[in-house]
């Protein structure tokens, strides 16, 4: 049955609706892929008995006809979701062994609709990274390789568990989240499909903060279709979630395949970047044309505060993240290092506890915020913020979407860039702009660099129109008629 975790979520659904096999065989079937692929370190917990009686009961509403939308599709959770009895990480040694006693909101709605969890996926700590190698667990492996070569290479971060495991068809879909770009960039590295929707699309409650004003949950998959699936079922208003938008949840997926013929695409000028490697700009260049061939019109658009995206944003997301992880003391759950009296425990509980590029990010966010710089760093990144919305604001007035690169280059070595943070943070150029301003954006897998790894291309649409990206995104994945897989080493 293993042919079985080749499908795509779609066809998954499909052959389960037509009883062509159970969810226990689908379920089974990625269970041991998830066991033969344990070299790539996607998963930090496997669940497979918990699996499996999720299946089991699913084949029970399918025979009785009250399935739900995804009922018996096995899917991967990121260890940033916290999961009822299911030890939740968020890629951190201070977390330690937390079991939560509830269910976020995102997975909650997937298990209402019939999903199967096969684990917990890994992660940067605190969803902190770009390469996946800041986890407690370990890095993740990247299931490409450079044609001929045996390096291991990063899939991106934070979400590089989930990024990894749809690439290397360990789950049909698989939930994730994005602060920076930690969607986009790990979907761009790996050939697969990723969409960070508007902010406050998706519940935030159950999600371990990182960035409160900026994190946003998002599916990943390996089809536009299925990633539409699956956004469908995880967003929706929460009242436990005082960011969490009141509106109606679209079927995204009926808008894959709609006429994109007449849309006005903008190309933002500021994101040709020096030193860009040719290979993107000439992808990029092909996204332009495969746009035209379907009917859109291309503008050149300018958004002129993008240069100034990247240092606004590791000011603000670091001065949120420094608030949201004081929580971590070691006194009410997590690791606790005892010390000679409280503030010694708290000390040394918080220093063995983070990781360094944590911790780096907790001191850049407590100095931003002290008394004699808050001004000077942390107001000024949040009129900035500002006016990067103001650009997008005026380049909607003009078109209806954005096509740009997702990521400055393709996936890149293990340990290559772990000693340099600039040139790990210079990873996230292309996405940030879009969590400052809370828009939607996706990446949708376009072609092959000369080493034969995937690079992606980004669309970036109005707030709360993710239906227009999707229509979009069906017309590049069909032009690019990307099928290129990772060649089987693990």
């Amino acid at each position: 049955m293993s042919d079985l975790t080749k499908l795509t979520l779609k066809a998954a659904l499909d052959g389960l609706a037509a009883k062509s096999f159970s969810s226990v065989e689908i379920t089974q079937a990625h269970v041991e892929a998830v066991e033969a692929a344990r070299a790539l370190n996607a998963f930090v917990l496997e669940t497979p008995e918990q699996a499996l009686d999720m299946a089991k009961a699913s084949d029970a509403r399918r025979a009785n006809g009250s399935a739900g939308p995804l009922d018996g599709a096995p899917l991967g959770i990121k260890d940033l979701f916290c999961t009822k009895g299911v030890r939740s990480t968020a890629g951190s040694k201070i977390i330690g062994d937390f079991i939560p006693t509830y269910e976020s909101t995102v997975t909650q709605n997937l298990w209402n609709d019939g999903a199967v969890m096969l684990g917990k996926l890994n992660m940067d700590e605190f969803a902190m990274g770009s390469s996946n190698e800041t986890s407690a667990w370990g890095p993740v492996v990247n299931p490409w390789r450079i044609a001929g070569g045996n390096t291991k290479l990063t899939p991106g971060g934070s979400s590089g568990g989930s990024a990894s495991a749809v690439a290397a068809e360990l789950c049909l879909g698989a939930t994730a989240t994005d602060t920076g770009g930690s969607i986009r960039q790990p979907a761009s590295f790996t050939g697969t499909v990723g969409i960070k929707p508007t902010y406050g699309r998706c519940s935030r409650w159950g999600v371990v903060a990182f960035a409160s004003s900026l994190d946003q949950a998002g599916p990943m998959a390996r089809t536009v279709e299925d990633a539409a699936i699956l956004l469908s079922s995880m967003a929706g208003h929460d009242p436990k979630d005082s960011t969490s938008l009141a509106v109606d949840t679209p079927d995204f997926a009926a808008f894959v395949g709609k006429s994109v013929k007449g849309l006005r695409i903008g190309v933002p000028k500021e994101y040709r970047v020096d030193n860009m490697p040719p290979e993107i700009d000439a992808l990029w260049e092909q996204g332009i044309a495969w746009l035209k061939d379907a009917g859109c019109e291309i503008v050149e658009v300018s958004l002129p505060h993008t240069k100034y995206a990247l240092p606004a944003y590791y000011i603000v997301a670091p001065a949120e993240a420094s608030a949201n992880l004081a929580r971590y003391d070691g006194m009410r759950y997590g690791l606790r290092v005892e010390g000679a009296n409280l503030i010694d425990t708290y000390e040394k509980s918080r220093a063995e506890g983070f990781g360094a590029e944590v911790k780096r990010r907790i001191l850049i966010g407590t100095y931003v915020l002290s008394a004699g710089y808050y001004d000077a760093y942390y107001l000024k990144a949040l009129k900035v913020r500002r006016r990067i919305a103001d650009d997008f604001d005026q380049a909607f007035e003009k078109v209806d979407a954005l096509l740009t690169p997702t990521a400055p280059s393709a996936a890149f070595s293990l340990g290559d860039r772990s000693d340099d943070p600039v040139a790990m943070y210079l990873n996230d150029i292309f996405t940030v702009t879009v969590n400052l301003a809370g828009l939607p954006g996706m990446s949708v897998p376009a072609g092959l660099d000369a080493a034969g790894l995937p690079l992606g291309l980004q669309l970036i649409g109005r707030a709360l129109d993710e239906g227009t990206l999707f229509s979009l995104g069906g017309a590049l994945e069909k032009a690019a008629d990307f099928r290129a897989k990772p060649q089987r080493w693990w």
